[in-house]
């Protein structure tokens, strides 16, 4: 057994970062808040922005974590109770439990002589030689700010679970990501008015395109440079979904893919079927109204903001350490560049599936952590990297420059580039992995 290291989180990264020390031969513990894994997709998990309704917006078959494939039972777009049972699933077949302390509050983490101090809510610090945070970024709701006083109910999408909140009610969501037009969707079916509030126009990707899982189909021929693929898309979805701004949605004031894709079959017809207004921007809240910046005024019952998270780790901030804004102090969004033996799992956006992501970014650092064990000067060439190496994690796609979109990677390149980084840094184990990871340093 090599370092000892503290993974902060069981959900879907914290999960990937413990299987991959497991078979790393990394000794760790797993220190989880809630009772049981799952993050997020616990809807029992206080804190959770999880919701009834909710189900992947990436499709099954490119969605699992690296050798652990969804059942063939599940739907194309597996719904949150199946994602969930996945999860657990998953930590029962490499019985990572064992090493899980549940229950466990992490409050700080500041770095400590050539280690890491954690201290918990209730108990003794503990000290760790490195620290992997898997916290998630969908804990802290951004929250909008506008003039006015609203007297009706108002929470942030994070605080919404069920669609009976809407039933009888006039309701207003704010902002149209995923979340958003899920929720618009159940306000439409239970409430007696549902509106969509949007700051610009977006593009709608339908969930299936000639019957395939529209992830799938995109992902079943060779990858597509972005100069390409993006009027290429433009043209399809003209002829696919159509001109949306019929319905009041304004003309994006972007390409496509150059913001995070909504996929949503059921907002298009919700739309069609008039279930669904869209509105501007809010220009002030007026009691029991809300006045729009077009100068229309609406009475609300509900509002629900479904703007976005911080990106916010924090016990990092607790414990005095600063990453930097967005992920500047992080290289690829993993490894901490001011501090040795610090990293981050799942702390970023991608058009593409999460799992696949979080599955080789957890390897890389146990890799990286074992060899560093055995050998420190085996992964000299990745700490040069982590200090000083800022590649294109975006294959050229200009996305707008959003907070969501600050921590923001292409997935076929953020993939590409994990993948090269692994062949270079091979899993093996004690003496072999000196021996392995000298030879594949030096071959570099």
């Amino acid at each position: 057994m090599s370092a000892r290291v503290c993974v902060i989180g069981a959900g879907p990264s914290g999960l990937a970062a413990a299987r991959a020390l497991q078979e790393n031969e990394v000794a760790y513990d797993v220190l989880e808040r809630h009772r049981d894994v799952g993050g997020i997709w616990d809807i029992t998990n206080p804190g959770t922005p999880m919701y009834d309704s909710a189900h992947f917006i990436s499709s099954r078959t490119q969605s699992a974590f690296d050798d652990f494939p969804m059942p063939d039972d599940y739907a194309d777009y597996p719904s949150r109770e199946r994602i969930h049972a996945y999860l657990l699933a998953f930590a029962d077949r490499f019985r990572l439990r064992e090493r899980i302390t549940f229950g466990a509050v992490v409050e700080r983490v500041a770095p400590v002589g050539r280690g890491w101090e954690v201290t918990l809510r209730g108990a003794a610090p503990r000290t760790y030689d490195a620290v992997i945070a898997a916290p998630g970024h969908q804990w802290e709701p951004a929250m909008p700010a506008y003039p006015g006083t609203f007297t009706g109910t108002a929470l942030h999408s994070k605080d919404y679970h069920h669609a009976s909140l809407f039933d009888g009610k006039r309701v207003l969501v704010v902002g149209a990501g995923n979340s958003g037009c899920d929720i618009v969707c159940d306000a439409a079916a239970r409430g007696t008015r549902a509106m969509l509030s949007v700051r610009r126009g977006y593009y709608v990707l339908p969930k299936h395109i000639f019957g395939q899982p529209t992830d799938a189909f995109f992902r079943s021929g060779p990858h597509i440079p972005p100069r390409i693929a993006q009027p290429a898309l433009s043209l399809l979805l003209r002829l696919l979904v159509g001109d949306l701004t019929r319905f009041g949605m304004p003309k994006p004031d972007h390409k496509v893919l150059e913001t995070h894709p909504i996929v949503s079959s059921q907002l298009v017809l919700a739309l069609q079927h008039g279930d669904v207004s869209i509105k501007p921007d809010i220009a002030a809240l007026e009691g029991t109204h809300v006045r729009f910046t077009d100068g229309t005024r609406e009475p609300v019952d509900v509002i629900v903001y479904a703007t976005g998270y911080r990106d916010a780790v924090p016990f990092l901030t607790a414990g005095g350490v600063q990453l930097g804004a967005g992920v500047s102090g992080l290289w690829i969004n993993v490894f901490a560049r001011a501090y040795d033996d610090l990293f981050v799992i799942g702390l970023f956006e991608t058009d593409g599936a999460a799992y696949p992501v979080v599955s080789k970014q957890a390897e890389l650092v146990a890799r990286y952590l074992a060899a560093k064990a055995h050998d420190p000067g085996s992964v000299a060439w990745i700490d040069a990297l982590r200090r000083e190496a800022h590649p294109d994690l975006r294959g050229g796609v200009r996305y707008l420059g959003t907070p969501r979109h600050a921590i923001y990677v292409q997935f076929d390149e953020y993939i590409h580039l994990l993948t090269k980084l692994l062949k270079r840094l091979p899993r093996a184990s004690g003496a072999a992995a000196a021996a392995r990871a000298t030879s594949s340093a030096s071959k570099a």
